[in-house]
């Protein structure tokens, strides 16, 4: 089996069957309270690649900046209702804030900048951990996967989002600084299952931005020695292509299906599968 440049064995993950029957969904948390890390490009470009693998997928934007909308073309400007609408009026059925998106089995449930002020308005809310898992709970029997894209901070945003997942991707650029922030990060995480929900699990860190340098190399070792099997055996290199994919609102692996950064997505999807965080 050949290895990589550290010399952890690297595997290659066979390319799934289509499902013809879909849910109910396993509900990811996009997680790490440093921004720039790649949560949303990952959500996005995971979330297409296993669309073209014939799963069903749901990106949730709870980031008020709405990147996650914007970058699979919906104008979140325009939208009568958002997540933000989702979370404060139980009147309003989650089916009717869903946008279908320009891509086969990927919809998105956008936000703007309306979901900056529910972190305040949450403070006083009965239940307030709970309430965008008993949102989802209403089309997770619809989706394969859930992908909650959260904001960079480990405020109650955040903390509804772990308590609605299932298990928390990490995705973690291979630079010093944002591995730093993975420690406070893995402290809110343990708080949420030892206080609310035990089922919680970690599904993997996410190496982005990979250059070969001797210090992205450092960085690497120390997020495999800190992680171990939880690392994904793919990391997603630095790329100009996924900006162009950004601006042009698609998923990489659509917008430029042959390039290498597709390839690696692609890659992180089968294993996802190949691991069952994803059937």
């Amino acid at each position: 089996m050949p290895t990589d440049l550290l010399g952890r064995e690297y595997e290659t993950f066979p390319a799934p069957q289509p499902r013809h029957e879909h849910g109910p969904a396993r509900v990811i948390a996009m997680c790490n309270q440093k921004g720039g890390v790649g949560k949303t490009t990952s959500s996005i470009n995971i979330a297409g690649a296993l669309s073209q693998y014939g799963r069903r997928v749901l990106i949730v934007d709870f980031d008020p900046q709405g990147a996650a909308t914007v970058g699979l073309g919906i104008n979140s400007n325009t939208v009568d209702n958002t997540v933000y609408t989702a979370l404060f009026d139980p009147s309003v059925d989650p089916h009717d804030i869903i946008q279908h998106t320009d891509f086969k089995n990927l919809d998105v449930m956008p936000a703007n900048i309306d979901l900056s002020a529910a972190e305040v308005q949450l403070v006083t809310e009965v239940g307030r951990e709970q309430i965008l898992a008993s949102v989802l709970r209403k089309v997770r029997d619809e989706y394969d996967l859930i992908i909650i894209d959260c904001q960079p901070s480990l405020g109650l945003l955040t903390v509804n989002a772990l308590t609605a997942a299932d298990g928390v991707m990490i995705p973690v650029a291979a630079e010093f600084f944002a591995l730093r922030g993975v420690a406070l990060l893995m402290q809110s995480i343990e708080k949420v299952q030892s206080r609310i929900n035990p089922s919680l699990e970690i599904d993997g860190v996410l190496v982005t931005m990979y250059t070969r340098t001797l210090h992205s190399e450092e960085v690497l070792q120390r997020i495999y020695e800190a992680f171990g099997d939880k690392v994904f055996h793919t990391v997603i290199s630095r790329s100009i292509k996924l900006p162009d994919a950004t601006v042009a609102a698609a998923p990489i692996t659509i917008y430029a299906p042959n390039h290498k950064t597709a390839q690696e997505y692609r890659e992180v999807a089968r294993e996802m599968v190949a691991r069952g965080v994803v059937a």
